[in-house]
């Protein structure tokens, strides 16, 4: 292998190192790791793993989960993949892990064979293994998902271009557009990609996308990215075009239809669909390097993926005309947003007018606990400045938590607030909060939402 290769290997792989061993230090499950061999055609000689939990689904997703450089089936499960772990007891879907056994263990996304449907390099392998869970384990065929972390996000990629027809979402983190990476020397690295310098169209990467699976004219998975701007092993400008590949697979705009911030450091986008399962979705991390994916980042890519249970919207996307900004290429300034508290009284609010706001919500619940997610959409002609939802939680429910928002009282009839960042709803456009709450039995949404004191639909 390259010294370059290895060189970068070894700086990108510290942080990683790090967030597995806290990780790792998590209670393990019940149910465990298993290998499997003679799992079908296998060239290059993976090795393949996996997680069914004791209590699975009669009809399961299935969560193919795909290591970084360096990396191992055991290092990822352990490690900074272990949410994905505890997320399959409670929604008991199977993952099946891929390991690469060549030198430096990365994935093969460079060589002709690679980059081809059935080529015969590691996606042929891990394909075969997608089959083999599938037949065994009753999988549902619309809930096969794949995420992978660097190496492994690269192939998240390619394998979402080469077999759109069997994953239904993807969420890669810290990877670059499908077939950035090839060479013709035989070689595994691509040092004008990884420094992010293959700077192409939306149409010449949709292009090298559709060619990896010829004559093919369905549709292809949903697309989560992640990327931090500091990250200089997969440099950065990479998550600007692997947005430009995945929008032009969409037809979609490159200009985004949804712009938050989850957290502060954080700017995501959304395309097409705007819900928690948008068509392709970037989630830029100002002032992180190659060390994603980082805590709680996971929790968001669970819903995305639909891990939890949660169904892909089957509304269409709105058809207003999206903000004229589009999503940064080059990392945004390092300063972060305020991060002071709101202030404890509601700031003006603009009222909508009535029946100009539309709420839909969203409720995964488990034993005594749930979440919900909540998406306000202003229908409206112009922008609300300041808002505050009042809803009813059903007789039971208790807030316990809150995101991009804040909620009291925590139980009876309760009113989420904007934060510093989030008070502004453009006409047209949405903002996403959610709460995590105790229940009692009673794991039914709100029948109702008035939004500044008019009602929504």
């Amino acid at each position: 292998m390259k010294r370059t290769l290895r060189a970068a290997l070894a700086v990108a792989l510290l942080p990683l190192a790090a967030v597995a061993v806290l990780l790792a230090a998590r209670p393990a499950a019940a149910a465990t790791m298993t290998q499997v061999t003679n799992f079908g055609t296998n060239p290059t000689n993976l090795k393949m793993y996996i997680y069914v939990p004791d209590n699975v689904a009669p009809k399961p997703a299935l969560l193919l989960l795909v290591h970084y450089c360096s990396g191992s089936a055991s290092g990822i499960f352990n490690g900074n993949g272990h949410d994905y772990v505890t997320a399959a007891d409670r929604y008991k879907y199977i993952i099946v892990l891929p390991e690469a056994t060549r030198s430096g263990s990365c994935f093969d996304v460079s060589t002709a064979a690679a980059l081809r449907r059935n080529g015969g390099s590691d996606s042929t392998g891990i394909m075969s293994m997608v089959s083999y869970a599938r037949q065994r384990y009753n999988v549902d065929p619309g809930r096969i998902v794949v995420s992978g972390f660097s190496s492994g996000a690269m192939m998240t990629n390619v394998l979402a271009a080469e077999y759109p027809d069997v994953f239904s979402a993807a969420s890669a983190f810290s990877g670059v557009p499908a077939g950035c990476f090839a060479t013709n020397d035989g070689s595994l690295w691509n040092s004008q990609c990884s420094g992010g310098n293959s700077i192409k169209t939306a149409q010449q990467w949709g292009d090298i996308a559709r060619n990896m699976y010829p004559g093919y004219t369905g549709s292809y998975p949903r697309m989560q990215l992640w990327h931090g701007t500091t990250d200089t092993t997969l440099a950065y400008p990479n998550f600007g075009e692997e947005i430009k590949q995945w929008t032009n697979l969409h037809g979609l705009s490159q200009t985004p239809s949804f712009t938050d911030h989850p957290q502060s450091s954080w700017t995501r986008t959304r395309y097409g669909n705007i819900s928690t399962q948008a068509t392709v979705e970037g989630v830029s991390i100002s002032g992180v390097g190659h060390q994603l994916p980082m805590s709680g980042q996971l929790a968001y890519a669970i819903a995305f993926l639909g891990l939890d249970g949660s169904a892909p919207p089957t509304t269409a996307p709105p058809t207003t005309a999206p903000p004229t900004t589009a999503p940064p290429t080059t990392a945004p300034p390092t300063t972060a947003p305020p991060t002071t508290a709101p202030p404890t009284t509601a700031p003006p609010t603009t009222p909508p007018v009535s029946g100009a706001c539309r709420v839909t919500a969203t409720v995964n619940a488990w034993n005594s606990g749930l979440t919900e997610s909540v998406t306000i959409t202003n229908t409206g002609g112009s922008a609300v400045n300041g808002w505050s939802l009042v809803f009813t939680l059903p007789s039971g429910q208790t807030v316990t938590s809150a995101w991009n928002a804040t909620i009291s009282p925590s139980s009876g009839q309760v009113t989420a607030r904007n934060v510093s960042y989030n008070g502004t709803i453009p006409a047209g456009g949405s903002v996403d909060f959610g709460f995590q709450a105790n229940h009692t039995g009673n794991t039914a949404k709100p029948s109702s939402f008035a939004l500044n004191g008019n009602t929504c639909s």
